[in-house]
């Protein structure tokens, strides 16, 4: 079990190595400019296992007007469509074809003139939806809510540095404040640079959010009973300012994807909300883990630990000089 664990643990870092600075879901937006005419955007992510066989389906009624325009920007091509639709398109249904497991979620935005706009979260399993004439706003809170979970949890970076903050620490306690910190530390830095009051490159950010996971590997390592280290004497300090860094990752991750106007507050609390509750799905999951091994394996706990963190302080040094150098 143990080394099936630690098995998982560097192939899912060395895997995803390459694509764990954010999750970039690819992102479908049709946008209503008069009674018949719309603009479909298509933005499929490098990064995200979007091939060219993966393409956009209109709703019945609604055909292509011209040729498409293609662009890259920010790691996406990005295809632009003007779209003519005879009739209206409430109760159609929108998404993709040729929708494979292994690619990321899709974000589609439906946003008609004089109605609400309408966000549905697509996938292999549900690569269409219906358009619907009234989609309130709770179908906008439950989209983001699990674009936000999706986020914590299939984001490595910010994954792995949560792990790390449990191994490092102990005490109930002392994790909840340490936690507690982080969550208000990246809350603060997600909701302003989202609004727009301040913000950071995204860039550097990645190569500093990779630092963070490095410097609490170097701390575990380094841990001595006897002589308490920085990170183990004010542990929510330390999680405050990495939370900072990392709030400012969560609100880059926000913008790939885009805000639906008119639900904005719904959008980002609800967002923020599912990344609290899959962090807490995190520390509830690594201190089940940890309870268990302290139990029926003991002996082997210590090795496991330093192994794992090895693993993460190594995958973490290899982000940071991708995200810096490359």
């Amino acid at each position: 079990m143990i080394r099936a664990l630690l098995a998982l643990l560097l192939a899912l870092g060395i895997a995803k190595a390459a694509q764990a600075d954010e999750l970039r879901p690819g992102y479908l937006a049709f946008t209503q400019n008069d009674a018949t005419h719309w603009t479909l955007v298509w933005k499929a992510p490098v990064r995200g296992g979007i091939t060219a066989a993966t393409q956009p389906v209109l709703p019945a009624g609604c055909s292509v007007v011209g040729e498409p325009i293609r662009a890259v920007q920010a790691l996406s091509v990005v295809t632009t469509m003007k779209v003519r639709c005879a009739q209206d398109i409430a109760g159609r249904r929108i998404g993709l074809s040729g929708f494979a497991a292994s690619q990321t979620d899709v974000l589609a935005r439906i946003a008609p003139l004089g109605r609400p706009v309408q966000a549905l979260r697509l996938t292999a399993d549900a690569p269409m939806g219906v358009i619907e004439a009234d989609p309130g706003r709770w179908q906008v809170a439950q989209t983001y809510f699990l674009i936000g979970t999706d986020h914590i949890i299939f984001g490595l970076d910010h994954l792995l540095f949560v792990i790390a903050l449990v191994l490092l620490l102990s005490g109930f306690w002392t994790i909840f404040k340490a936690v507690t910190a982080f969550t208000v530390a990246h809350s603060i830095t997600l909701v302003g640079t989202t609004l727009g009051f301040f913000g950071l490159p995204q860039r550097p950010v990645e190569s500093v959010i990779a630092l963070s996971i490095l410097f609490l590997a170097v701390e575990i390592a380094k841990k001595d009973p006897d002589a308490p280290r920085l990170s183990e004497r004010l542990p929510w300090v330390v999680a405050f300012a990495f939370g900072l860094l990392h709030g400012f990752g969560f609100a880059g991750a926000l913008k790939e994807i885009g805000l639906p106007e008119g639900d904005v507050p719904t959008a980002l609390l609800t967002f923020n909300l599912g990344v609290e509750a899959g962090q807490l799905a995190v520390v509830l999951a690594t201190a089940a883990i940890l309870h268990a091994l302290r139990h029926f394996a003991a002996r082997v706990l210590p090795l496991l630990v330093r192994a794992t963190t090895y693993a993460i302080g190594s995958v973490a040094a290899y982000w940071f000089i991708e995200r810096t150098f490359s």
